[in-house]
């Protein structure tokens, strides 16, 4: 099994382990994580091909929208089922937590055209958006409905539209569990 995605599947289920009904009836959003991990790692291309058509056939089922050649660390751990959309070329760290209804995308033009770099231990809540070429630090909490097109420093909390930095150490203590 991925590597990768034995790190993912500890951030859901700790030390315990996955229990054996749900490896048998796996909830959809880790079914995605495991086959979106297969693609992204695998160098074989008919076998790479194979992954990436479940991978859309499964993007078409839960509404998750991650490409294969996303660059995401491990630990990576989506919420609840819905619609997650993360740009090809954003980069995301490790023990990064998305929340349902999180786009992550593209600003196409202007000083913040590009992509994100989100860093290490981010909790994105519901409904986040995080868009353009700017860099996310570690231990940043974004509130839901939060709207961020601007960089944010380490261990900050950031609220509201427009978006607010509060700095605080430790701001995802508590949200994030079960760090790789």
């Amino acid at each position: 099994m991925n590597k990768l995605f034995e790190k993912d599947l500890f951030r859901y289920y700790g030390k315990e382990g996955e229990p054996f009904l749900k490896k048998v009836f796996r909830p959809l959003e880790i079914k995605y994580l495991s086959v979106f991990r297969k693609a992204n790692q695998c160098r074989f291309l008919p076998v790479k091909l194979f992954y990436m058509l479940r991978l859309m056939r499964l993007s078409n089922k839960t509404q998750i929208q991650i490409p294969a050649r996303t660059s995401i660390g491990e630990g990576f751990y989506i919420g609840h089922l819905g619609r997650v959309i993360i740009h090809p070329d954003a980069k995301l760290g490790k023990n990064v937590n998305v929340g349902t209804g999180v786009t992550i995308g593209m600003e196409n033009r202007g000083k913040r055209k590009g992509t994100p770099i989100i860093g290490n231990n981010c909790w994105i809540g519901t409904n986040a958006v995080i868009v353009g070429k700017v860099t996310i630090g570690s231990d940043v909490l974004i509130a839901p409905l939060t709207y961020v097109n601007f960089d944010v420093p380490d261990h900050s909390l950031v609220m509201g539209n427009p978006g607010e930095i509060i700095p605080r150490e430790n701001a995802t203590e508590d949200y994030i569990c079960n760090c790789v």
